[in-house]
């Protein structure tokens, strides 16, 4: 069991996969109180060695590791990769990028991924889409690490008690990023951060992490309110030096707020929020291949977007209130953040 109560501010930084956590990033979070986070889903077992070993070497507070709990998938018809293939292939871009189905196996093994944490022990392990077999959350408790899982609605989070997990993190329907429902192609409440923190603080009896709309110290204090023990946020630090967001990223978070953040499943194939860009609009009626096999299908696309910073064809994740995104470096925001969950809570 990780105790929250000990946090210096009861905050965890969202992990998010595809690098934007890294050492410095996630070490200068906990140095600040909080809980510094990796987004591992994708990431090789040396990555995730590397990672730890180097944020463990800049930081003696609390270590969050996260993976995707993939759900075994099969490549579609000829006809429909046909179409899928095609949608990508005729976007107005400039410049070269290739699209072409990938081989199985589609994502990597988790067993292989956990083994660098079985090594080095981060405090916490947390897990998106689902929960993972027992033996896994066994071995981390065995190991001392703590576990937490995300849900969506009061039936994931009756899940993840049942599971045997430390906590569970509330995500909202108003948070960036992938949405963390077990099925994607099943009924979504869509309920919002504080509804579903207050549902699960009231039939759980495992502590319950807020994720989800999160921008300000008055938030986590409206998150605590509703019975959270700590508040999860990803969009907020996006724009902080040590984030290795993507150029455009940072400049569609803090200059973009007219176009609002929307969900797609154009990049991955998962219902994900992001900023509402050229790509998501083009690729809104269009055939999308089950994830993740969609979200390797775009990889060449995003890095030439990447390259010549169009933001227009990056994934620009954010939540609902991006709106109120920061420029300051991770200490500054965790600095002010406790400031004002201090006057909020007076």
């Amino acid at each position: 069991m990780f105790n929250f109560s000990k946090l210096g501010v009861p905050i965890i930084q969202a992990p998010m996969a595809g690098g934007i956590n890294n050492p410095l990033f996630a070490s200068e979070v906990s140095n600040a109180g909080g809980v510094g986070s990796f987004g591992f889903a994708y990431s090789t077992p040396q990555k995730i060695s590397e990672d730890l070993a180097a944020t463990r070497a800049l930081t003696n507070g609390p270590i969050n590791a996260n993976f995707f709990v993939f759900s075994s998938v099969d490549m579609p018809s000829q006809d429909i990769q046909t179409q899928a293939i095609e949608a990508l292939k005729n976007l107005p871009v400039e410049g070269e990028y290739s699209v072409s189905t990938p081989q199985a196996p589609f994502y990597p093994a988790i067993e292989d991924q956990l083994n660098p944490i079985w090594e080095h022990r981060p405090e916490i392990l947390t897990f998106h889409f689902g929960v993972p077999s027992l033996s896994l959350i066994e071995k981390a408790h065995s190991l001392g690490i703590a576990v937490g899982i995300t849900a969506t609605s009061l039936k994931e989070g009756k899940a993840v008690e049942k599971a045997g997990a430390d906590f569970i993190v509330a995500q909202g329907i108003e948070a960036g990023g992938h949405r963390g429902i077990f099925n994607p192609d099943g009924e979504d409440e869509k309920l919002s951060a504080m509804d579903l923190t207050k549902q699960l603080v009231k039939e759980c009896s495992i502590p319950v992490v807020t994720a989800g709309a999160i921008m300000d110290g008055a938030d986590i204090a409206n998150a605590l309110k509703a019975g959270a023990v700590a508040a999860q946020l990803g969009t907020a630090f996006l724009c902080c030096v040590e984030s290795t967001a993507s150029p455009a990223h940072k400049e569609y978070l803090l200059k973009h707020h007219s176009r609002g953040s929307v969900f797609t499943t154009g990049f991955s194939g998962r219902p994900a929020r992001g900023i509402d860009n050229e790509f998501i609009q083009l690729m809104d009626d269009k055939m999308v291949l089950p994830f993740p096999i969609q979200n390797t299908m775009t990889a060449s696309l995003r890095q030439l977007a990447g390259r010549a910073n169009n933001g227009e064809y990056q994934s620009l994740w954010a939540g609902q209130d991006y709106s109120r995104t920061r420029k300051l470096n991770a200490k500054s925001l965790m600095l002010a953040l406790k400031e004002e969950l201090l006057i909020a809570l007076a």
